[in-house]
């Protein structure tokens, strides 16, 4: 492998490299470079970023960006739990035999309170999601915007970390202290609707959460995509944590919130993260969860899973 700045120079087929940057000419510098060895050595190239960050690179690429996977991070990775299999993954996979290169740029100035721990889960996955693959996922973090703790994260989820164009080492890389951070306990909501169900109760379980949807303001298309994740949840709990659970539902600015708490302990890390092989049968309950929602947080340990599902009235 040859030796760059940004490019894979370690014998690991996986390389996770974070790049900081504090200006438009440091970010060009990290990830043009990255970009045209990448399509010089013939290895496909997506970029996943923030729209005004995409039009930046393409800008400084000129022709060379016709090449290139463009994905507007704000979209496709509004839930951080989406990134892996619809955005890295989906990349990926489709290219398989030769090694890939990607820049996914998952947090960024403007991410809220709530959702930043989902991104960091997300950036300790990737690690997990990737080993033994032949991928370079690149991470460019807004080294004078983001806050000093979210910059400190970026070296505890990724091994190597790139600033000034010189690269190092991560003395404090450990994405499972990181991961085991996300899943502390979630603060108990106020004012939420609440439904005890079972097996029986499934079709009244998902009336109960439409008709208080409905009663916050939640959009006819958007209670279509409520009913499917509180169907996928509720009938989780009742197959695979006890056959019991309890639904909560409330309002968050312009979100509604369903919750599910069950008996059940979430063993894989990576459930509802890792696309559906062709021809499987069941298996895409949480998958279909993180696809049809704005945000998911879960906390899971011996006394159960809660499972916190963020979905746009509108």
């Amino acid at each position: 492998m040859t030796t760059t700045a940004t490019g894979p120079t370690t014998g690991a087929p996986f390389v996770h490299p974070a790049l900081f940057y504090r200006d438009d000419q440091e970010y060009l510098a990290g990830t043009v470079p990255f970009v045209r060895e990448g399509l010089a050595a013939s290895e496909p190239v997506a970029v996943a970023a923030p729209a005004a960050r995409l039009e930046l690179l393409t800008a400084a690429l000129g022709a060379a960006a016709e090449a290139v996977h463009l994905v507007d991070m704000t979209l496709a990775g509004r839930n951080p739990g989406r990134i892996i299999p619809s955005v890295l993954r989906a990349f990926a996979d489709a290219r398989a035999g030769v090694r890939v290169r990607i820049i996914g740029e998952p947090v960024w100035p403007g991410r809220t309170a709530v959702e930043y721990p989902a991104c960091l889960q997300h950036e300790a996955l990737i690690n997990e999601a990737f080993r033994g693959r032949e991928v370079t996922i690149l991470c460019p973090y807004d080294a004078r915007s983001l806050p000093k703790d979210v910059l400190a994260d970026a070296h505890a989820t990724h091994p190597v970390l790139i600033t000034g164009g010189h690269r190092r080492v991560s003395e404090t890389y450990d994405p499972a202290k990181a991961l085991a951070r996300c899943n502390e306990p979630l603060a108990s909501p106020s004012g939420a609707a609440t439904f005890r169900y079972d097996a029986e109760a499934l079709p009244e379980a998902r009336d109960f959460a439409l008709a208080q949807a409905r009663e916050r303001g939640m959009s006819a298309a958007r209670l279509q995509d409520l009913a499917l994740v509180v169907a996928e949840l509720t009938t989780n709990s009742v197959v695979h944590a006890g056959g019991t659970g309890i639904l909560r539902l409330w309002a968050e600015q312009e979100q509604i919130v369903c919750q599910v708490q069950d008996f059940g302990r979430l063993t894989d890390p990576l459930a509802g993260r890792r696309p559906a092989p062709p021809g499987q049968i069941g298996g895409r309950g949480l998958l279909l969860v993180h696809h049809l929602s704005d945000l998911v947080r879960l906390h899971t340990g011996d006394t159960g899973t809660t499972i916190r599902s963020y979905v746009s009235r509108v």
